[in-house]
């Protein structure tokens, strides 16, 4: 297996990948150079603990598509082809397999999985508008995935609802994602909250005396 790695300016200089919290960013780049020569990495685990990284760290890599995970355990960095070039003399194929024939490139030479929708073998799914990420543990039930700051603009220019999504985008990145002690399952609801809560102040602001 090659010992060096490279990352793609245009990948990590991206509005997408500096707009995630620093933690998320740095577990990106710890699993980037211990993935193998095709871009997979079986303990993904073992280096979140390493380098202190949480669940949500994790959750935004996947829900951003820097990642893509798999039922078994085993993570491949999406982009890894763009990333890196591995000379056929030194390249060892990975022992995945299975899950790595279960993606295909595409135009751009990311992976993605064939197929839009798949089935219980991936462990994600995409069900209407939003995107969640398959609970390997609890198959069934789904987990939350935040959504990209971009997402957040787009729906708030959608509703015209005068919400800074910058501000609110780092209010729930700074408190993890939750709702008071809660953890956040529909972030378009919270929105939502936001603009009930701006409707209150102008109507407070209209009508005092």
């Amino acid at each position: 297996m090659a010992e060096r790695r490279m990352f793609a300016k245009t990948i990590i200089d991206s509005d997408a990948f500096l707009d995630m919290p620093l933690s998320a960013q740095c577990l990106y780049f710890h699993l980037c150079m211990r993935a193998d020569d095709d871009g997979f990495v079986n303990n993904p685990r073992r280096i979140m603990r390493m380098v202190n990284a949480t669940d949500d760290d994790a959750k935004i890599l996947i829900g951003k598509k820097f990642l893509i995970a798999f039922e078994s355990g085993v993570i491949v960095i999406k982009h890894w082809r763009i990333h890196n070039y591995i000379r056929k003399d030194t390249y060892n194929e990975t022992n995945y397999k299975e899950e790595k024939a279960s993606l295909e490139l595409d135009e751009n030479n990311s992976y993605t999985f064939r197929g839009r929708l798949v089935d219980g073998s991936s462990t994600q799914v995409s069900i209407g508008k939003d995107r969640l990420v398959k609970d390997s543990n609890n198959k069934g039930t789904h987990k939350f995935v935040p959504p990209t700051l971009e997402e957040v603009k787009n729906y708030c220019q959608e509703r015209n609802n005068g919400v800074d999504p910058n501000k609110w985008y780092d209010h729930y990145t700074a408190v993890g994602w939750k709702i008071g002690k809660n953890p956040m399952k529909d972030w378009k609801a919270a929105v939502r909250g936001w603009e009930k809560q701006k409707e209150v102040k102008v109507e407070y602001t209209e009508f005092s005396w």
